[in-house]
């Protein structure tokens, strides 16, 4: 098990961490009824958080931000020589997690996404962790939520038993969405965006060659190139320019120079 605390990666805090310690702090969470939130940061999670000042400070109150892509490991590996072996992938984390949620007798609930595809993932997850109860699901609403929504989907969640909320609603809304649920959950919740698409089966998921090198985003860039190109392209270079000036000492972000949210969004 590794869990070496929290790294600074272009001023966004990110756990080098591997996946047993991660579900193992999500599972204690839920037996002890303690609010956990998890964000998986790939390069478009980390560079939210770092040219949006506001999102940073969300992103860095998250009691666990895991490295989520290769490259956000390999960037750990070489500014804070914290030989992580292997990232920790949002959708294999949620299988984990499911799994263990299961042995555990751990009611789960999965919030987000379309209602066929939470449909569809909850009767996966059954299927692929047998003996999981999963407590409920909801589908996205693909607005922003009034008062009395929130409200009433937090009387939900709490009324269904679950202990462990799984979020998916892409990225950076489902960061927003669980760093704000947060106040009023005592519980794990999980922000696994694709990991709703993989595990329903209504996205396809990259050759293992593909994700060991670090190239998921071309895949993915591939799929749906109209929507995605930006955030892979433009990104992916302003992920490595920030990185090498960190590298070398240049400028280095400070994780603290951020902004507290001033209202709730609540894009649910």
């Amino acid at each position: 098990m590794m869990d070496l605390g929290k790294k600074n990666l272009l001023g966004v805090r990110i756990n080098a961490i591997d996946y047993e310690s991660a579900v193992m702090r999500v599972i204690t969470s839920a037996q002890q009824g303690r609010r956990c939130t998890v964000g998986a940061l790939a390069v478009h999670g980390v560079m939210m958080g770092a040219t949006d000042f506001v999102h940073r400070y969300r992103l860095n109150h998250f009691d666990l931000s895991v490295p989520d892509g290769q490259p956000v490991r390999w960037a750990l590996n070489a500014l804070h020589g914290t030989k992580l072996r292997d990232r920790v992938y949002g959708p294999k984390l949620t299988l984990l997690v499911c799994h263990e949620a299961a042995r555990n007798r751990i009611p789960v609930f999965f919030y987000g996404s379309r209602d066929d595809v939470v449909q569809k993932l909850a009767a996966k997850m059954i299927e692929k962790c047998p003996g999981l109860q999963a407590a409920g699901y909801q589908a996205s609403k693909f607005k922003r939520l009034t008062p009395a929504e929130v409200e009433s989907l937090v009387k939900r969640i709490r009324q269904s038993g679950a202990k462990i909320l799984f979020v998916g609603l892409g990225c950076p809304r489902q960061e927003v969405f669980a760093y704000e649920i947060g106040e009023r959950l005592s519980m794990p919740i999980l922000a696994v965006g694709a990991a709703f698409d993989y595990h329903s089966g209504f996205l396809s998921e990259p050759p293992e060659f593909m994700q060991r090198a670090g190239l998921q985003w071309l895949y993915r860039l591939a799929q749906d190139p109209r929507r995605l190109w930006r955030r892979y392209l433009v990104l992916n270079i302003q992920f490595i320019m920030g990185f090498m000036l960190q590298f070398l000492r240049v400028r280095i972000a400070d994780p603290s120079n951020a902004t507290r949210p001033s209202t709730e969004m609540f894009y649910g």
